[in-house]
């Protein structure tokens, strides 16, 4: 039998950069962590490169972000989110920078700030050229682990959530050391992070396969746009899993994509060339691999001698794979990188759900629209975590769980190596940089077949909402691109679903994906 754990505070599923900020603000409420892996390992904010987009200079404006932000996202935005992200972004890098994140700075003080694809000015505030996200993530764990009132449980894994009722969240099953603990309490918030170990090319955490995003389904929580998600279009070529990731600030600070005889083919889809919005990028990326010989990255003039210094992340993962950048290009293909949908929330990072939160990239607040802004990532797991932690306190109750009546969830299988490559490979190769209706009708019956062996494991239930609403979306905008569908329809709509007896009913108008 299962152990029994009543945790009178907020319970937090997730440990990266959105949960941890979501625990140092629920202060003085006691408040327990739950980290899948040892603090700051294979959490996408630990892996960021860029760094933090926020409005910090002169020449800038939050209602400037705001705009680039909602070009980006390609008409489906929610522009209260994304008014809101921005207001806060300038106060959060200060905040961070006050925490001990060692952003660099200027002369006289101020934050040096790159340019990265599709913002109309510098504004991404950096850490050590490119160990942003490292460097952030090291100063916000110092502080949890020295906050008085959290508790952190490092390898626990939540398996499922537990209800009162249909609609209410009371606790979480969760694994740890070998045993299974029902922990109960009056608030949980999923900040598990994204889907990217869905793909076979990846450069986020292999073992992050929208696991908090199937919970939240198999509980009746309502899900947004689960089609969209972003290929970071340079990844480094060289076979390693997963793919190490050639920072956008790169291609700010000059570098350019060539193929192997030197021809720059980014502005064959767009005037900006390298610095257009990502999708863009990405799928100029992929067509020169396929049709022109390869893509590369071209660092040698834009950066060169100073590579080891200014990008030092990026110089090690390329020498590691026998290339130095100094002296030659970088091969470069596009890899699954963030999710812009996931457990539908408000700005408090309220779901569908009674006491059920979720915040960072397991959350779709809808400030990402179709395609995520660089660099927006780690400001929105800080910004609303700060907000999340702060109504996850303001809203406890009084808490006396009935655990024998509770509604638990059934234990997930898990998916065997086989199969998770299986499942990773199809993900790749039909619901990728360009998709159709014939691949992706051949990636909802490859995800049935492994059903039938592995009904309910989470990866599945993530990757079935992200093939069928894929499916179901006739056109192409942002980072989902149907070349079968290639235009973009005149009025963006967002999509919004829920599980119901395992098929996906859409709420908004109320019928089921067929």
């Amino acid at each position: 039998m299962p152990e029994v754990y009543i945790h009178n505070g907020p319970l937090v599923i997730g440990a990266g950069l959105a949960g941890l900020s979501v625990a140092l603000n629920t202060a003085p409420q006691p408040t327990l962590v739950l980290a899948p892996v040892a603090l700051g390992v294979a959490c996408s904010s630990a892996w960021a490169q860029g760094g933090i987009a926020a409005a910090l200079s002169d020449q800038d404006s939050p209602a400037a972000h705001a705009e680039d932000t909602m070009v980006a996202g390609a008409g489906i935005n929610d522009a209260n989110a994304t008014r809101l992200l921005t207001e806060m972004g300038p106060g959060v890098v200060h905040r961070l920078n006050d925490l001990g994140a060692p952003f660099d700075h200027n002369a006289d003080g101020t934050f040096v700030l790159n340019r990265e694809a599709a913002h109309g000015l510098a504004r991404v505030a950096r850490v050590g050229g490119d160990l942003a996200g490292k460097k952030i993530l090291e100063a916000v764990v110092a502080r949890a682990k020295a906050a008085p009132h959290i508790e952190i449980w490092e390898g626990a894994i939540a398996s499922g959530l537990i209800r009162s009722d249909a609609d209410t969240v009371i606790g979480a099953v969760v694994e740890l050391g070998g045993k299974v603990i029902e922990v109960f309490a009056p608030v949980v918030v999923l900040a598990s992070g994204g889907s990217g170990g869905l793909y076979a090319v990846t450069t986020n955490p292999a073992n992050l396969r929208g696991e908090g995003m199937a919970m939240a389904a198999l509980a009746g929580a309502e899900i947004a746009d689960p089609e969209f998600v972003q290929f970071h279009p340079t990844a480094l070529k060289a076979g390693i899993d997963p793919a190490p990731l050639a920072t956008e600030a790169l291609r700010g600070e000059g570098a350019t994509l060539i193929t192997r005889d030197g021809y720059r083919f980014a502005f064959d889809d767009h005037p900006d060339g390298e610095l257009a919005p990502r999708d863009i990028v990405a799928r100029a990326v992929h067509r020169a691999n396929l049709t022109l010989g390869g893509a590369f990255l071209d660092c040698r003039e834009a950066i060169g001698a100073h590579f080891p210094h200014e990008f030092p992340t990026v110089f090690a993962s390329c020498m590691a794979a026998g290339i130095d950048p100094r002296v030659a290009p970088i091969p470069v293909a596009p890899a699954a990188h963030y999710h812009m949908g996931g457990i539908r929330t408000d700005i408090d990072g309220h779901t569908s759900l009674r006491n059920l939160f979720a915040v960072g990239e397991c959350a779709s607040t809808g400030v990402h629209g179709a395609n995520r802004l660089a660099s927006n990532s780690l400001l929105e797991a800080a910004a609303f975590g700060e907000r999340v932690g702060h109504a996850a306190a303001r809203e406890l109750e009084t808490f006396t769980p009935d655990t024998t009546n509770a509604l638990r969830p059934a234990r997930p299988p898990r998916l065997t190596p086989d199969a998770v490559q299986t499942l990773r490979d199809g993900m790749a190769q039909h619901a990728g940089v360009i998709r159709d209706a014939k691949g992706l009708e051949t990636l909802i019956g490859l995800i049935g077949s492994l059903e039938l062996s592995f009904k309910g494991a989470l990866p599945l239930v993530a990757a079935r909402l992200i093939a069928e609403c894929a499916l179901q979306r006739h056109e192409s905008r942002g980072s989902h691109y149907r070349q079968d569908f290639p235009a973009t329809a005149s009025e963006g709509e967002r999509t919004f679903v829920r599980l119901k007896e395992g098929r996906l009913i859409r709420t908004e108008m109320n019928r089921e994906i067929a």
